[in-house]
C-alpha cells in the first residue's frame, strides 16, 4: 500500500475505435432482405384474386340459401273475386319458393291454366315479395245440378263453383242426370261433371231478362223440354221457354192469370214458351 501511495501517476494514451470497425459491425450485422417484388406477383396474380372472388361468393351463396328472409311467405294477390286467392298461390307454384328459383312466368303459366283466369301477371321483387294480379271471368249465374253447384260464365260455360257468390241467379236444372265423369280440382279431389258443358245461349239470355224484368226472381227451373221456369208465389209454376222475347211473354202470361183470376180459377201452372199458344192446368 505505501508503495502504491509513493507512486507516481502516469498518464495512459487515450484509445480510439479504428475507422474500419463500423464498417466489419455494418457487414456483419447487414439486414436479411426478403423478395418482396416475388411475393407481391404471386399474392396479388389474377389466379388468386379469382380464387378469392370465387370463395366470397360461394360464401354469399351459401348464407342467401339459408337465410329465411329470401323465401317466399306472403303472396298478395288481386282481383280474385270469385276465385278464391289460395287456390291462385296454388296454382302459382310460389309459396314458400326462394327468391332466386321463382319463376314469374312459369307461376303465370300456371294461374291461367285455372279456369275461370283470363289473365295473370307475376312480380318478383328483392328480397322475398311476389306479386301477383289476375283478371277474371265473374260468373253470370249458378247452375245446379245433382246437388252440385257450377259458375255460368259469360259465354254459357260450366265452371265447377269455387265460392258462395250473394246476389247471382240460381238455374237449377230438372230431369237431367250428371254424367259419371269426374273433373279433377286444384285440391286433387273429383267433382261430378254437368251434364252438359254449356248451358245453351238462348237459356242463359232468356234467364238474364227475366232477372232483369223481375229482380225479385232469385231462382229459375231448366227442363230441357219445357224451358225455363220459376215458381210464382201466388202458388203455381210460371214455364216461359228461352230467347230473348220475355218481355212480351210477362205481358201475355199476367193477362193470363189475370183472366183465371177473376174467374176464380188457380191454375197448377201455365205455360207461355209458346206465347202463340199459351196454355194453363187448374188444380
Amino acid at each position: 500500500m505505501r508503495r502504491l501511495e509513493a507512486a507516481a501517476f502516469v498518464a495512459q494514451p487515450k484509445l480510439q475505435v479504428p475507422k474500419t470497425a463500423r464498417k466489419r459491425q455494418r457487414r456483419n450485422f447487414r439486414r436479411v432482405r426478403l423478395p418482396v417484388a416475388g411475393i407481391k406477383q404471386v399474392v396479388f396474380s389474377a389466379r388468386w384474386v379469382s380464387m378469392l372472388l370465387l370463395a366470397m361468393v360461394v360464401y354469399a351463396l351459401i348464407l342467401i340459401g339459408l337465410d329465411e328472409q329470401f323465401y317466399v311467405t306472403t303472396i298478395p294477390v288481386d282481383g280474385a273475386n270469385a276465385i278464391p286467392a289460395a287456390e291462385i298461390v296454388t296454382a302459382s307454384q310460389l309459396a314458400r319458393q326462394h327468391i332466386f328459383a321463382a319463376d314469374p312466368a312459369g307461376a303465370a303459366a300456371g294461374i291461367l291454366a285455372v279456369p275461370g283466369v283470363l289473365s295473370a301477371t307475376v312480380t318478383v321483387q328483392w328480397p322475398n315479395q311476389v306479386h301477383i294480379q289476375i283478371k277474371e271471368d265473374s260468373p253470370a249465374a249458378v247452375w245446379v245440378e245433382g246437388g252440385n253447384q257450377y259458375w255460368v260464365m259469360a259465354n254459357g260455360r260450366l265452371l265447377p263453383a269455387r265460392a258462395n257468390m250473394l246476389g247471382l241467379l240460381v238455374i237449377e236444372a230438372e230431369g237431367m242426370q250428371p254424367v259419371a265423369t269426374a273433373v279433377p280440382t286444384a285440391e286433387n279431389n273429383s267433382i261430378p261433371t254437368a251434364n252438359t258443358a254449356f248451358v245453351p245461349a238462348d237459356v242463359l239470355a232468356g234467364a238474364q231478362q227475366l232477372r232483369a224484368l223481375r229482380p225479385n226472381i232469385d231462382r229459375l227451373y231448366y227442363q230441357p223440354g219445357n224451358g225455363l221456369s220459376y215458381q210464382d208465389g201466388r202458388g203455381w209454376r210460371a214455364y216461359f221457354g228461352s230467347g230473348l222475347d220475355m218481355e212480351q211473354k210477362l205481358v201475355v202470361y199476367e193477362t193470363i192469370i189475370e183472366q183465371l183470376q177473376s174467374r176464380g180459377i188457380t191454375p197448377a201452372y201455365v205455360s207461355v214458351a209458346n206465347q202463340e199458344r199459351p196454355f194453363y192446368r187448374g188444380n
